[in-house]
C-alpha cells in the first residue's frame, strides 16, 4: 500500500501560515469556551407575558407556541419559575375586558396590568417588573394613541394618556416603564409625569426605534391589538431608514429615556450595532412575536434545529450589542444555559 503523503504548503497569499493557526483554538469544547467572545446568561433577558382576566386561565397562542394568555395567578407561577431559572424581568402586556377609543384600561389604576404588577410585586419582590406603556391593546381601534375622525393619531393628545398609563403603573408597583406608541416626546411627557407624582427612581425604557415591522403579527393576536382600519405606518419607523433610527434614538436619550431600545432585533442587527457605538445607555432589542413564531414554524417541519438555532439567534442579537435581550425564548434558552453551565 502506497504511504499517502500531505505536503505542508504555504497557501499563496498567507505566509504566517503554518505558524498561525486559528484552528488551534477551536479544537477542544473547553478551549471553545475559553475564548468565546460572546456569552449569553439568563439574566440577559426579558421575558414577555400576555396577562388576562379570570383565574386559572391559560389560552394558548396559535401562532406562538408554547406560549399563552395567562391569569394573574399563572402568571405570578410563571414568573417564579423563571426567576427559579435565573430570569430577573418579566414584560407584561394586558388584554383589558372592555376596549374603548381613549384606551382607558391603559391607565385604569384597577387595569389588568395594574393588579398583574402589584400581584407580581407582592409576591415576587425581587422580580424586575416592566411595563408596556401603550393604548393598542385597550383602545376599540387598535392604534396606539387618541385616534382623529380622518383616521391619524393625535401625537400631543395621546401624550397626556401615556403619562397617565405610566404613573398609575409605577404607583402599582412597576420597576420599569417601557412607552412603545412612538409619539414624539414621549419619554419627556413620561419623565415629567413620573417625577410630578414622586416617582424619580423608575427608569424609563423607550421603545426609540421601532419599525413598522411584519414581523409583529403573532403579538397582534395575542393582544388583540390588530388596527381596525389603516395601519401603523405614520408613527412607527420606516425600516429602510437607519440614519433616522438613530436620530429617534438621540432623541429619546436627550428626552431623559435610561434605557433604549430596537425593535425588532433579528432585521436590525446593524441598528442595535451602531446604537451600541454611539451610546454609553444600556441597550434592549426585542426578540420579537415574528421572529419567534418563523423559527418555532421551521423547528415543526424538521428544517431547523430548535436549540442550536435559538442560542445561535439570540447570541447574535448579544454580539451586535445588545445589553438586554426581550425575547419569548427566554425559560427555553435559560434552561439549556444553566444545563450546560
Amino acid at each position: 500500500m502506497s504511504e499517502l503523503r500531505i505536503e505542508r504548503a504555504t497557501p499563496t497569499g498567507n505566509a504566517l501560515f503554518p505558524t498561525v493557526r486559528p484552528r488551534r483554538l477551536r479544537r477542544t469544547p473547553a478551549l471553545r469556551e475559553l475564548v468565546r467572545e460572546t456569552s449569553l446568561r439568563p439574566a440577559d433577558f426579558v421575558y414577555p407575558v400576555f396577562v388576562t382576566h379570570g383565574r386559572d386561565v391559560r389560552v394558548p397562542i396559535d401562532p406562538m407556541p408554547g406560549q399563552a394568555q395567562l391569569s394573574i395567578d399563572n402568571l405570578v407561577r410563571e414568573a417564579a419559575e423563571a426567576q427559579q431559572l435565573g430570569i430577573r424581568a418579566v414584560l407584561l402586556f394586558g388584554l383589558p375586558p372592555t376596549k374603548d377609543g381613549l384606551g382607558s384600561g391603559a391607565y385604569d389604576p384597577d387595569g389588568i396590568i395594574q393588579q398583574a404588577t402589584s400581584a407580581l410585586k407582592q409576591a415576587l419582590p425581587d422580580v424586575v417588573v416592566v411595563t408596556d406603556v401603550c393604548l393598542c391593546e385597550y383602545t376599540d381601534h387598535g392604534h396606539c394613541g387618541v385616534l382623529l375622525d380622518d383616521g391619524t393619531v393625535a401625537n400631543d393628545a395621546t401624550l397626556e394618556l401615556l403619562a397617565r398609563t405610566a404613573v398609575s403603573q409605577a404607583d402599582a408597583g412597576a420597576d420599569v416603564v417601557a412607552p412603545s406608541a412612538m409619539m414624539d416626546g414621549q419619554v419627556t411627557a413620561i419623565r415629567a409625569a413620573l417625577d410630578a407624582a414622586g416617582h424619580e427612581d423608575v427608569p424609563v425604557m423607550a421603545y426609540a426605534s421601532k419599525m413598522a415591522s411584519a414581523f409583529y403579527g403573532p403579538f397582534r393576536v395575542a393582544a388583540g391589538s390588530t388596527p381596525r382600519s389603516g395601519d401603523r405606518k405614520a408613527y412607527q419607523m420606516d425600516g429602510a431608514n437607519a440614519r433616522e433610527a438613530m436620530r429617534e434614538l438621540h432623541q429619546d436619550a436627550a428626552e431623559g429615556a435610561d434605557i433604549l431600545m430596537v425593535k425588532p432585533a433579528l432585521a436590525y442587527l446593524d441598528v442595535i450595532a451602531r446604537a451600541r457605538d454611539a451610546f454609553d445607555l444600556p441597550i434592549a432589542a426585542y426578540n420579537v412575536s415574528g421572529e419567534y413564531a418563523m423559527l418555532k414554524a421551521a423547528a415543526a417541519n424538521g428544517w431547523l434545529d430548535e436549540r442550536s438555532a435559538m442560542l445561535e439567534t439570540l447570541t447574535s442579537i448579544k454580539r451586535a450589542g445588545a445589553d438586554i435581550i426581550i425575547t419569548y425564548f427566554a425559560r427555553d434558552a435559560a434552561r439549556l444555559l444553566r444545563s450546560d453551565a
